[in-house]
């Protein structure tokens, strides 16, 4: 028996998927969730075989849940289920850990076959999705940039409040995120910019930002 959970904020939507999940004897839903928030706190301790994640989550982004869910539960597998089939979506996701990856007009048959894929140590995407993911890879590769200029405008709003001296309990605040997410951004961050600190991270700011 597989043991899947279900993160979707669109209740119709999620119903439908649960529906489709109960359709197999050998499938078991043990648990859903609307938000992000909920899906990080119930997710470690239920300890599913498979996540049937989306994107697009109130609070913040499914990739983010990834990620967090990921550093307690590395073996995880998240299978994305979402709207978007653009590059920038597709890679951030499998960057944060998913294993695989499908748009919501995947028919029912499709999505069964990518959670029991996923539950072998496989990698479901659809024939669009893996197309984009080869295609990525030919792509010549761009010219070098500079690395804040690199981050996205949501890290670039974090090491700003970094380099001005908040902590992370402040800037969570300022920016209605949770603790554990700006601690999530943070490792990002330090990852891109080749640092090991917030005080690298804010020299390294105060030095390359085209902004300051």
């Amino acid at each position: 028996m597989i043991r899947v959970a279900v993160v979707e904020d669109e209740a119709r939507f999620r119903k439908s998927l649960i529906r489709v999940l109960e359709s197999s004897a050998d499938l078991s839903c043990v648990a859903e969730y609307s938000c992000g928030q909920d899906a990080v706190a119930g997710l470690p301790a239920l300890h599913p075989d498979v996540v049937l994640m989306d994107l697009n989550l109130p609070d913040m982004s499914g990739a983010e849940v990834t990620a967090l869910v990921k550093q307690t539960l590395p073996d995880l597998n998240v299978v994305i289920l979402t709207v978007y089939n653009d590059a920038q979506h597709i890679f951030r996701a499998l960057r944060a850990g998913a294993c695989g990856y499908l748009l919501k007009q995947a028919s029912a048959p499709e999505i069964l076959a990518a959670i029991s894929e996923a539950h072998r140590g496989g990698a479901p995407m659809t024939s669009e999705i893996a197309r984009k993911v080869l295609a990525a890879f030919s792509e010549p590769k761009p010219a070098e940039q500079n690395e804040i200029e690199s981050l996205a405008p949501r890290e670039k709003e974090i090491l700003e409040l970094v380099a001005a001296g908040y902590a992370n309990k402040e800037i969570a605040d300022k920016l209605s995120l949770t603790t554990g997410t700006v601690c999530w951004y943070l490792n990002m961050i330090y990852r891109k910019l080749h640092v090991q600190s917030r005080t690298q991270a804010a020299n390294k700011y105060r030095k390359d930002s085209p902004f300051v």
